[in-house]
């Protein structure tokens, strides 16, 4: 008995066998990866500039928007947009979060999710400094549309988890002061009867 409870991961590990949603989380890693993945493969092996730019384009592409729509919001609950005010031309930030209690964040999705969303900027960041190095200069028009693409992403969700936990602590002082509110109405009511 205490083997097979031995051989079951710990929930949080990172296996996607734990996952709340293994479809969306692999596809959301296969995105992640795949656009770094024909960048390195164009980069050491063919020559075409072209084909690979247009092909590490559509993949940034797709994860941007997949990680931004359907990821974000089915593995950890968060989702953003930018709106933009039509009389005035000003943007802003709206972040959405699943309801407290609504939802449950899988520990294994969300380390997933916030790994891959931090240490794929960072290997962006690796590879410009190894165009830069190797003087491969022609590389660096794509390598800075996947930085901010992908830096984008990052702040956008790391902005709205601050929203969402912030939303979340205003939410249970309001609701804790409507009840201190309704006792102190009853205690008042009592007194003056």
């Amino acid at each position: 008995m205490e083997a097979a409870q031995a051989a079951q991961p710990i929930p949080g590990t990172l296996t996607w066998r734990l996952s709340s949603h293994p479809i969306t989380l692999l596809t959301f890693l296969a995105f992640r990866s795949s656009s770094l993945l024909v960048y390195l493969f164009g980069l050491i092996f063919i020559d075409s500039l072209v084909m690979i730019f247009i092909i590490t384009i559509l993949l940034l592409a797709a994860d941007f928007y997949y990680l931004k729509n359907i990821a974000g919001r089915r593995l950890v609950g968060l989702r953003w947009w930018n709106e933009v005010d039509p009389a005035t031309g000003a943007s802003h930030w709206v972040f959405e979060s699943s309801e407290p209690g609504t939802k449950t964040v899988n520990p294994t999705d969300s380390r997933f999710f916030w790994l891959a969303i931090y240490v794929q900027p960072l290997l962006w960041v690796g590879l410009a400094v190894f165009a830069l190095v190797g003087l491969k200069f022609i590389w660096l028009p794509l390598v800075a549309i996947a930085l901010g693409l992908t830096i984008t992403n990052s702040l956008a969700f790391s902005r709205c988890d601050k929203f969402s936990q912030a939303s979340n602590y205003a939410g249970n002082a309001f609701l804790s002061g409507n009840i201190a509110g309704g006792l102190a109405s009853n205690v008042v009511g009592r007194l003056f009867r």
